[in-house]
């Protein structure tokens, strides 16, 4: 019975994935053709190149991993193992279209070498290329934005060694677009920002919800939206400034988690790891952050145990001490780290939690202390997030009376706890809604 609905979901699924190649394989050929057509006809086309990379050589062999594209491409539809991951890989697939079709038609660009005459089975791959691509489509590369987005498709459901392989052929397949003279660099760094902003905003896993914010949230969006400005007025007035648009991006997107995203702007997924296109985007905060933590950590201990087994302390580094760990961070990525059992509940820095948020998170803890010896319960520094969370965890097994008890009891066994009057006044909340609970 079990193998019956298992293989009447793979076919459904390979339904699905059929029918996304009918709709999208079409598509890609036309809109790309029409647009390649149109651009050919104009007399506004530039180019963008840099003296340097007349140096790049012509490499005809690179041909084969450029075609292979088209294969993949189909082969991605087929390989994914959920209707929700189909369907964002297809709308990720149709935005990488319609978004460099836009590119191409709002900022024209030509293709300036000359290819050389090829002979063989590589000259007949660029005969076949060149009836249907002529070089007007250039940036962003639609050609990198697809290879990012199949990469993180078939990466997903490949084992360690099969994943670094596929992760070469895909960097060669990306080297191609510059060793066939297809693009110039311009169309590669334009291609990769697309692709990481499409992968980005169409997350396989989680959904995007907006809630509303605490006045406090609300401040902090408004400075880290002021930050991100900073950087935007400095770019301006500097050489390569453009690239002080990837902070600026960063500190943008976590003012839209405090104004009411939350902690879903980091993709932090259950495991405790954060998706690689958040890495990627908001890699100038996330370098900000870890190098914050390590300067404020240093006078802070790793961990401290709070009471029977559980203790509360900051982002373990590579080694943990514990057996289990309950990750209250948003912002921070699992990676390496090794322990029997990690699961993550991500808060965002800064903002007390909700009741909700306590509730959960303190519900999580005392279920992995039934099973487990010893649980780490983690934040940034270990100071507020996570020990309002235990604090929460001591009123429901008894271990404090009140709220100033348990208070009591985790800054005498970590004195640098910082838990506000709204810290406090939320746990009060908390502590009510306990005892309603249990006198019933």
């Amino acid at each position: 019975m079990a193998e019956s609905v298992l293989m009447q979901n793979k076919y459904s699924l390979w339904k699905q994935g059929l029918c996304w190649l009918v709709v999208l394989g079409p598509l890609f050929f036309f809109s790309y053709g029409q647009v390649n057509q149109f651009t050919a006809r104009r007399h506004d086309v530039g180019s963008m190149v840099f003296g340097w990379e007349r140096a790049i050589p012509f490499m005809p062999w690179t041909i084969v991993p450029y075609w292979s594209i088209d294969l993949l491409y189909g082969i991605s539809l087929f390989i994914c193992t959920s209707k929700q991951e189909l369907a964002r890989h297809g709308c990720r697939l149709f935005a990488a279209s319609l978004i460099a079709c836009v590119g191409f038609l709002l900022f024209p660009l030509k293709f300036t070498f000359i290819r050389p005459q090829t002979q063989g089975t590589f000259g007949w791959l660029f005969q076949q290329l060149e009836q249907f691509d002529l070089p007007y489509n250039q940036a962003p590369s639609l050609h990198i934005i697809l290879t990012w987005l199949l990469w993180l498709r078939f990466r997903q459901h490949l084992g360690k060694g099969a994943r670094l392989l596929s992760a070469s052929w895909f960097l060669l397949i990306a080297v191609s677009v510059l060793t066939t003279w297809q693009h110039h660099l311009i169309d590669v760094v334009s291609g990769i920002v697309v692709g990481v902003l499409i992968s980005y905003a169409i997350p396989v896993e989680g959904h995007w919800r907006w809630e509303r914010s605490s006045a406090h949230a609300l401040r902090l969006a408004m400075k880290y939206c002021a930050g991100g400005l900073v950087f935007l007025l400095v770019g301006w007035f500097i050489p390569y400034g453009f690239i002080l648009l990837w902070p600026a991006a960063a500190l943008w997107m976590v003012a839209v988690g405090y104004a009411g995203l939350g902690g879903r702007v980091f993709q932090k997924n259950s495991q405790g790891g954060l998706s690689l296109s958040a890495r990627w985007l908001l890699f100038p905060y996330l370098a900000g952050a870890w190098l914050s933590k390590k300067w404020f950590s240093r006078r802070i201990a790793l961990s401290n145990v709070i009471y029977g087994g559980v203790a509360l302390g900051r982002f373990p580094d590579k080694i943990v001490g514990q057996a289990a760990v309950i990750d209250l961070t948003a912002e921070f990525h699992k990676g390496s780290r090794k322990t029997e059992c990690w699961e993550a509940y991500p808060l965002m820095d800064l903002v007390v939690p909700k009741i909700q948020d306590i509730r959960e998170a303190a519900m999580k803890l005392y279920q992995m202390r039934q099973v487990h010896e010893s649980v780490l319960v983690c934040c940034a520094l270990g100071l507020s997030r996570s020990a309002t969370v235990v604090a929460a965890w001591l009123l429901i097994e008894g271990h404090a009376a009140s709220v100033s008890q348990a208070v009591v009891l985790i800054k005498s066994q970590r004195p640098q706890v910082v838990l506000t009057s709204a810290h406090l006044q939320i746990l009060e909340s908390f502590s009510k809604e306990l005892q309603c609970q249990t006198s019933q």
